[in-house]
């Protein structure tokens, strides 16, 4: 059984971070599935910017928020 300090908010920070980046992940993942071409240098600067930048902005706003 849980204790009740170990209950995670939906507006933590952390937990808000971790969801957009597990998204941003997905959706890259199978947008890269649907084209067939390799990864270059700017498609992976493109691929850590994509989730990075939004895991962020999501952790800022939630931070603010909370």
């Amino acid at each position: 059984m849980s204790s009740p300090d170990s209950h995670i908010s939906w507006t933590n920070p952390d937990y808000v971070a971790t969801v957009v980046g597990v998204l941003a992940t997905g959706i890259l993942v199978f947008y890269s599935s649907l084209t067939q071409s390799g990864p270059t240098v700017n498609e992976i600067i493109f691929v850590v910017l994509s989730i990075t930048i939004p895991m962020t902005i999501a952790r800022e706003i939630a931070r603010r928020w909370q």
